[in-house]
């Protein structure tokens, strides 16, 4: 049985960091990928970051060049290194997982943490 398990949410000032961790067990599958999203009450759950099993990342617009996903294959670990944070991403933090072989915005997720709150005030 799949296991994602998010830590590393906290409460920030803008411009501030953090780095979520997505400790992930049970997980089989020669390939996968691996993905962090956001959802903030009133709107859709959006991807922020994806990574492959060979490093292949995705980031979406409104991250890029703040954010870096990552992962310690030793560890069965993601992190998202979140930088120079803004207001705008507050949210309830998902990790995220399926067996594909490398990752593709839209793609199905089929493993799901509890995810992690970020909050970032101005």
């Amino acid at each position: 049985q799949v296991q994602l398990v998010e830590s590393g949410g906290g409460s920030v000032q803008a411009g501030g960091s953090l780095r979520l961790s997505c400790a992930a067990s049970g997980y089989t599958y020669r390939s996968y990928c691996m993905g962090w999203f956001r959802q903030t009450p009133g709107k859709e759950r959006e991807g922020v970051a994806f990574i492959d099993r060979d490093g292949g990342t995705l980031y979406a617009d409104s991250v890029k060049g703040r954010f870096t996903i990552s992962q310690d294959n030793a560890k069965n670990t993601v992190y998202l290194q979140m930088n120079n944070l803004k207001p705008e991403d507050t949210g309830m933090y998902y990790c995220a997982a399926n067996s594909f072989t490398f990752c593709y915005w839209g793609a199905i997720f089929d493993y799901w943490g509890r995810g992690t709150q970020v909050t970032v005030s101005s």
